[in-house]
């Protein structure tokens, strides 16, 4: 394999450190759904992991689901805390949540009405599967059957006010808890089910009032509570309707396709190809999964796309001159556009952002600052007084548009950074949003968190319109936007505000649904300044190499990056624990408290769980008094699906467990420490995505192997600002990753949305 700066593969290690290859820790003991981890994200796939153990990115979900219907779901014991004093992040996403949730609720109520379940088809959703049959054949265009699209929502700007948008909601109150009422009677259900009963205040949760009488009208409404699997939900269904159920059941293939969906937006997906879907249904054994999947489009469970399919009338001299180029009637016709299957949920979400990217597009274009009117002279001044050419080139591209996209590398951060600085001096509103707090603090005080900024705890707060009170908005580490939260930050940025989405195109994608910067970035309809200032020393040289594909040796004079070889797991684990107490703090003279190991996965001999707790016994063993916590455990919190915050503990009482992180205070209810709280000495490259440390050992055991990718690989490599030690046991795995195994696909709309809005001549 090729070498990495600071030893050999293969030979005794020097100073405690080698390289060790990722390895793909194989299940073990633990938590189902360990908090912090995306489901699978980016990683399109199986119903299980592989057999050599969980990824990452695979074992969350998995973990998740095996558990099954006694799961206990960390996004539901967040509900437990409605009726606290203060309203925590957390609460203020879930209320935005909710109010989307509304929308959709609303939407889907002007659909016309269902089809009785087990009917055949007839009428309209005849003529779906017709169409769906026929356009993917490629038999006939996409147009002969979905209507052209309407014309943006938001027109270019005039002299007319545009209409009035829909506010963005405040930070309100979280859910409340379940009625007992409600609670009591799903209990009821579920016992006559043979469900277990711990699901009675989830189910009431997610299913409302009427739960209980929704599950026996429609026993495989279950699926819709995160962690139950189709085989529990088909053994319930079985225990309440006896001989009338069956695999052929309308109201179960509705279940599946949406629970399909669901499952498919845990890998980063916001919609499928309906082929797919077909497929999925018939290893299901629905019998007849183009009927199944009619019937679900018919009822509005999920909703059907073409994005991308319009195409301009043809005259007749020009289909012969198209023919004629592409060599006569035989040539290959051009391969139709796939017909893609979404959830409102994510439907909604990305439409929203499209329009609200275009709107920030037109109407700073109409502001009088764009390219043609010309850039004032303020701006001008402020990009020659910069401190280097990119963000020269950011400040101008900035000035004259209202969207721009910027690329580069941890060292190029400073450069969105100092159009902030420059924004501010014209006398603009303008604020630098990080991913985590972790990215704030390498910002600077007057930055603010992305969720910070949403629920008002830190920037500048709203308008009396409700949307933020900003002239210019920075966004760093936008490859870790999800889709949802990109609509409701872009739908709460006023007319005429300017947008920079900035980031690292090499890092792995967000833990939610979507590939937002990705597919910015690929619809080409906005400025795009590729930073030219590189990251420095070893450690930049080593990390830019991987982006391009290359695991290339460095030299490290001063010990910067360290290859630990390793025969196996237990060996890892050994050396990791070494490296952190003795090796690193005595060479680096970085202290262990400062030093993030990172591994593929959570499960598995050297997983997140077993180095944890090896590192615990070393650095501060204790009894766990505290729910399995004990003072100055480092812990990494998880106040909502894919948010991780580092901290440490600091005591506990009555009200919960107390955590100090990044020097916040942070209460975490009794009830939730299980569900969102575990140790943090050790993260997966997905956790530990947008922060950095001083130094980091990433552990790559022999069984990580199949867990490797580029994205990840450059993701863990570049977590270390002074130091980087390897534990590397996966041999030629580890350089194949990086040359061969690019990201994993996602399936989106945003960009053929986009590029509808902003292509030129649209």
């Amino acid at each position: 394999m090729t070498a990495l700066p600071g030893a050999t593969p293969g030979t005794p290690e020097t100073e405690g450190s080698a390289l060790d290859a990722p390895e793909t820790p194989g299940r073990g003991p633990g938590r189902a759904g360990e908090p912090g981890e995306p489901g699978e994200p980016g990683e399109p796939g199986a119903d299980a992991p592989e057999a050599a153990g969980e990824t990452e990115a695979e074992g969350e979900t998995e973990a998740e689901g095996e558990a099954g219907a006694g799961t206990t779901d960390s996004a539901e014991a967040g509900t437990a805390q409605a009726d606290a004093a203060e309203v925590s992040e957390a609460q203020a996403e879930l209320a935005a949540q909710r109010d989307l949730r509304e929308r959709i609720e609303k939407r889907k109520a002007e659909k016309g009405g269902p089809v009785e379940a087990g009917a055949k088809l007839s009428g309209t959703a005849a003529d779906l599967l017709a169409a769906v049959r026929a356009v993917e054949s490629g038999e006939k265009p996409g147009t002969a059957f979905f209507e052209a699209p309407t014309a943006p929502r938001r027109p270019a700007p005039s002299s007319v006010p545009p209409p009035e948008r829909p506010r963005v909601p405040e930070p309100g109150r979280g859910p409340r808890p379940a009625d007992p009422g409600a609670v009591a009677a799903v209990l009821e259900v579920l016992v006559s089910g043979g469900a277990p009963e711990e699901l009675a205040t989830r189910v009431a949760g997610v299913l409302g009032e009427q739960a209980a009488e929704a599950l026996r009208e429609d026993p495989w409404r279950l699926l819709a509570v995160p962690g139950v699997q189709p085989d529990q939900a088909d053994g319930f269904a079985r225990a309440l309707l006896g001989p009338e159920c069956g695999p052929a059941d309308a109201r179960r293939a509705a279940a599946l396709v949406t629970w399909l969906l669901e499952r498919a937006a845990l890998q980063g997906h916001t919609a499928l190809e309906s082929a797919s879907v077909r497929s999925a249904l018939a290893a299901r054994s629905v019998p007849e999964p183009d009927e199944a999947l009619q019937q679900a489009i018919a009822e509005g469970a999920v909703l059907v796309f073409q994005d991308g399919a319009e195409e301009p009338e043809e005259t007749q001299e020009d289909a012969e001159a198209t023919e004629e180029s592409e060599g006569g009637p035989g040539a290959e016709a051009a391969e139709p556009v796939p017909v893609l299957l979404g959830l409102d949920r994510y439907a909604l979400a990305e439409e929203s952002l499209a329009d609200g990217l275009a709107r920030l597009v037109k109407t700073v274009q109409a502001d009088g600052t764009d390219a043609d009117a010309g850039r004032p002279a303020s701006w001008e001044g402020a990009a020659a007084a910069a401190g280097s050419p990119s963000a020269a080139e950011l400040i101008r591209a900035a000035a004259a548009h209202g969207l721009v996209v910027h690329t580069g590398g941890e060292a190029a951060r400073a450069e969105p950074a100092a159009l902030v600085e420059a924004a501010r001096s014209l006398g603009l509103r303008a604020v630098a949003a990080a991913h985590s707090e972790n990215g704030r603090r390498r910002l600077g005080a007057d930055a603010v968190t992305v969720q910070g900024l949403l629920t008002g705890a830190q920037g500048p707060g709203r308008d009396g319109d409700g949307t933020l009170a900003l002239d210019l908005l920075a966004v760093l580490d936008a490859p870790q936007l999800d889709v949802e939260t990109a609509a409701m930050l872009v739908e709460s940025l006023p007319d005429g505000c300017r947008l920079v989405l900035s980031g690292d195109p090499g890092v792995l994608w967000s833990a939610g649904a979507g590939r937002v910067f990705a597919d910015v970035l690929a619809a080409r309809v906005c400025p795009r300044i590729a930073s030219r200032t590189p990251d420095p020393g070893p450690l930049g040289e080593l990390v830019s190499g991987i982006g391009i594909g290359e695991l290339a040796q460095v030299d490290a004079p001063g010990k910067e990056v360290v290859i630990v070889p390793v025969r196996d797991a237990g060996e890892a684990v050994h050396r990791t624990v070494q490296l952190v107490a003795d090796s690193v703090p005595r060479a680096i003279g970085v202290p262990a408290s400062e030093t993030q190991v990172i591994t593929v996965g959570h499960g598995g001999s050297a997983g997140t769980r077993a180095l944890n707790a090896a590192l615990k016994q070393r650095l501060n063993p204790g009894p766990g008094r505290f729910g399995g916590f004990d003072e100055a455990d480092r812990i990494a919190y998880t106040p909502a699906p894919g948010r991780v915050l580092a901290g440490t503990v600091v005591s506990a009482d009555e009200e919960g467990l107390r955590l100090d992180c990044e020097g916040a205070p942070v209460v975490v209810a009794r009830e939730q420490v299980e569900s969102s709280v575990r140790h943090g000495w050790a993260l997966t490259a997905h956790q530990a995505a947008g922060m950095r440390w001083p130094a980091a050992v990433v552990v790559l055991p022999g069984d990580a192997a199949q867990g490797l990718s580029r994205p990840w690989v450059y993701t863990a490599f570049g977590r270390g600002e002074r130091h980087l030690s390897v534990v590397h046991g996966v041999d030629q795995a580890l350089p194949r990753a990086v040359a061969e195994i690019p990201s994993q696909h996602r399936t989106t709309r945003l960009c053929p949305l986009l590029t509808g809005l902003l292509a030129p001549g649209r």
